[in-house]
């Protein structure tokens, strides 16, 4: 009787796997069965919400269910990427991020999440460099102005920045490291009252991403002087690079990505990341990137786990060498 009972627990108990697997491959084959939502882990207006809100839409209508944006910000980021870390693994919330999710574990001394552990790459959405800007009437023509007038004046000039730890104040410290210069570091909070310094004449010097100032460039009211990305960037294709000014080893790049929980389903992944890869290759799309000052890079999950492998340990020892904390 009891080999009898056991073999019938034993029964049951397969059965029951067989009906759990079964529901989850049922849920897997009609994902998504309702509105899917990305968290941007920053307030409304930046980059990373207008990009997100510019794929959410065509990606909505390629799942044939809504895509929602949900924006989660505060504390560099990492309330929203915390958040989405601790979500089921369904495919039913994704993270848009920034730059801010390889440069924070470095940065902040408990971030909630792990670059490497809590999420899934679905893709990169896109790149651009930071620029070094100045106002039309400077008295720095060029980046060798600056570093000139830095060594004879060690410590007297500044920079500004949008803020602490983000990419251009890090852009600004490799620039500092690679150079043997020193500039003091002025950080605003955000884009906007760091642009109306610099337009002020409150701070000499500012780096930023090139989409926070596209429009004061185009109007005059800013000049490049020199960009921080590998190549050329088109709409700033008679700046030059640093490396081209004989400055290595200083390329930075503010990337926006979107990851899913870690753990989501292998098909789900592969969905997104075809659908996402699909929709950045329409020409409509990728000029609605390029008028924002972040061009489309793309590359799906491969190329956004190697920036990930690659970026995380690269600012871990700028922001060491450098002596930046927060918190």
């Amino acid at each position: 009787m009891a080999q009898r009972l056991t073999r019938r627990a034993m029964l049951a108990a397969a059965t029951g796997i067989g009906l759990a697997a079964a529901r989850r491959g049922h849920a897997q084959g009609n994902w998504p069965e309702r509105p899917v939502t990305i968290v941007v882990c920053f307030p409304p207006g930046g980059a990373t919400d207008i990009l997100a809100r510019i794929v959410a839409q065509p990606l909505g209508e390629a799942l044939g269910k809504p895509v929602v944006v949900e924006n989660r910000g505060g504390a560099g980021g990492n309330i929203g990427m915390g958040y989405v870390a601790r979500q089921a693994p369904d495919g039913y919330t994704l993270l848009a991020t920034s730059s801010a999710y390889v440069v924070n574990p470095s940065l902040y001394p408990n971030t909630p999440y792990d670059p490497f552990r809590d999420f899934a790459p679905i893709g990169e959405l896109g790149a651009a460099p930071n620029v070094i800007a100045v106002r039309p009437d400077s008295p720095f023509a060029s980046v060798a102005d600056i570093i000139a007038h830095a060594r004879a004046n060690p410590g007297k000039l500044n920079f500004t920045t949008s803020g602490v730890g983000t990419t251009p104040h890090l852009a600004g410290e490799v620039f500092k490291l690679r150079t043997g210069i020193e500039m003091e570091h002025v950080p605003f909070s955000g884009a906007g009252p760091a642009t109306q310094a610099v337009l002020a004449g409150t701070v000499p010097i500012y780096f930023t991403a090139f989409g926070s100032i596209g429009q004061q460039v185009r109007a005059g009211q800013l000049r490049v002087l020199a960009q921080t990305g590998a190549q050329r960037m088109e709409d700033l294709s008679d700046v030059p690079t640093l490396g081209e000014l004989g400055i290595r080893d200083a390329v930075s790049e503010t990337f926006l990505a979107l990851f899913a929980v870690a753990g989501t389903p292998q098909p789900i992944l592969v969905r997104l990341a075809n659908e996402v890869e699909a929709i950045l290759r329409r020409p409509a799309i990728r000029e609605r990137f390029r008028q924002t000052g972040t061009p489309v890079t793309g590359g799906g999950p491969a190329a956004l786990r190697a920036r990930v492998e690659r970026e995380v340990p690269m600012w871990r020892e700028v922001i060491r060498q450098a002596g930046i904390r927060i918190g």
